[in-house]
């Protein structure tokens, strides 16, 4: 006889347990996955905490910086004798801007223990606008604080640095010094031949006639030319009536003088352009009789000019939003 048997039935000891196993896994991997984009949101919240402490950090000391800078000073009441600097090309936003040297100068002579003020000058010119500010401040402070005010000038006093040197009550000079160079200029290129020579056409429109007629790329006219050449002569002739004025009998013109020609400093004593040769020091000691200084220039820092680009850079940001922004309806 043959005996049948029944199929087995596989052990569902292991099934089970691979189950509970890939389960496990599964659940393990979610717990990692988790707690490794919760760990990475936490590192990006200290980042960004601390960039923002940072950048907030770095503001507080440009603030503190600008403050501390154009904070008023105490009045120093010590004798003394007071300096401001003219130093490099004149012009609105330079150091030696009609801003920063005007504030300078108030400064130092509204001090009671400033027996006078130096301009110390080394400096080829600039603008004549600015200069001419500068210029008349220092007629206005003489008769205000009734201090004698005098300008030394150190390598260079040309164009509109002697435009500022005129109104003091001396100019001290090195012998080598560069003095002078009365005179205007307007200077820019003309390229018209060499466009024609390139094949090359100008398409310029402008509602006005003159409206162009400083642009290089087309010809000026002998009307336009005149017409800048009368603005110089005029310029030229508001510059010599101030050192006429400035220098008044001390002043031995010659031809040349006001040519824009510019001579050494020993040249400058002898026609009258300047008053004796003497250093900075030399004046302090011997002419103001206050060998300590206090230096009252004015510069942007470091700060002020962050703060400056920052805000035009924000300025510009600004616009640019406004512009592009849809019409309102």
């Amino acid at each position: 006889m043959q005996e049948s048997s029944a199929p087995m039935s596989p052990d569902p000891a292991p099934v089970a347990n691979h189950a509970s196993a890939q389960a496990d896994w599964q659940s393990k991997t979610l717990s990692d996955l988790v707690f490794a984009n919760l760990q990475e949101q936490k590192i990006a919240r200290r980042w960004k905490m601390g960039f923002r402490a940072a950048w907030l950090l770095f503001w507080v000391v440009i603030l503190w910086q600008v403050l501390a800078h154009n904070a008023p000073t105490a009045n120093i009441t010590s004798p003394h004798t007071a300096l401001v600097t003219i130093k490099g090309e004149i012009g609105d936003g330079a150091d030696s801007s009609a801003e920063n040297i005007v504030a300078a100068m108030r400064n130092a002579l509204e001090d009671t223990g400033s027996q006078a003020l130096v301009l110390l000058i080394n400096s080829p010119g600039g603008s004549p606008v600015q200069a001419g500010i500068i210029n008349d401040e220092i007629k206005r402070l003489k008769l205000l604080h009734n201090k004698p005010i005098y300008a030394v000038v150190e390598e260079s006093c040309a164009s509109a640095a002697y435009y500022i040197a005129a109104a003091a009550d001396k100019i001290y000079v090195d012998k080598a010094s560069i003095v002078g160079s009365i005179g205007v200029l307007m200077d820019g290129f003309g390229f018209t031949g060499l466009m024609d020579k390139l094949g090359v056409e100008r398409r310029l429109m402008t509602a006005g006639e003159n409206k162009g007629f400083l642009d290089p790329f087309s010809p000026q006219t002998e009307a336009q030319r005149k017409h800048a050449q009368a603005m110089l002569n005029q310029i030229h002739a508001q510059f010599i009536e101030v050192v006429r004025k400035g220098r008044g009998d001390r002043l031995k013109e010659t031809p040349e003088m006001f040519s824009g020609l510019f001579w050494t400093g020993q040249q400058a004593v002898n026609l009258g352009l300047a008053d004796e040769l003497a250093s900075f020091e030399q004046v302090a000691r011997d002419v103001v009789k206050a060998e300590d200084v206090v230096d009252y220039s004015r510069r942007d820092n470091v700060a002020e000019r962050l703060v400056k680009r920052f805000g035009a850079a924000l300025g510009e940001g600004v616009w640019r939003a406004v512009r592009s922004s849809p019409p309102l309806r």
